[in-house]
């Protein structure tokens, strides 16, 4: 009787996991539509993001190139409650925050160290086929720039 309980509770549990990740319309791949986006000089422009569910948490992996072109991976795994977790593969930013303002945006902050160098906004079409992310920071070299990159769902 015990296991049996066990074996719903647990079965349960995924399917409020699947149920709560279903609904996030950033999931999947994203390709950058070049001809759409605005991306100014200075700024990293990340060709690939592949959102994805781990466990109760979300992956994010980044592939593009940085503020000079040259290539650039990146990724994060966390929450879209507002937290900073840690990213890899990126020598300019050591952690990443995401919070959910609705279901169809997200605001983002990259910081290096304490010190903000990035913050943006990633909005969702309501077909779920377009994906606009507007950004604005400063490189490495104390240099201003900002870009709107559109990306188109796989």
């Amino acid at each position: 009787m015990k296991a049996r309980a066990t074996v719903l509770t647990l079965a349960l549990c995924f399917v409020g996991v699947a149920v709560c990740f279903a609904a996030d319309a950033f999931l999947g791949t994203w390709k950058l539509n070049e001809a759409k986006s605005k991306i100014s000089a200075g700024s990293p422009k990340n060709v690939t993001v592949v959102y994805e569910a781990a466990g109760d948490s979300v992956k994010v992996t980044v592939d593009g190139t940085d503020g000079d072109g040259n290539p650039a991976h990146n990724e994060w795994t966390g929450k879209y409650d507002g937290k900073d977790y840690p990213v890899t593969g990126d020598p300019s930013t050591d952690t990443r925050s995401y919070k959910k303002v609705n279901d169809h945006t997200l605001t983002f902050t990259n910081k290096k160290g304490d010190k903000v160098t990035i913050t943006g906004r990633g909005v969702v079409s309501a077909d779920g086929k377009i994906r606009t992310v507007t950004i604005s920071g400063t490189d490495s070299k104390g240099k201003k720039f900002s870009s709107t990159s559109v990306y188109d769902k796989q």
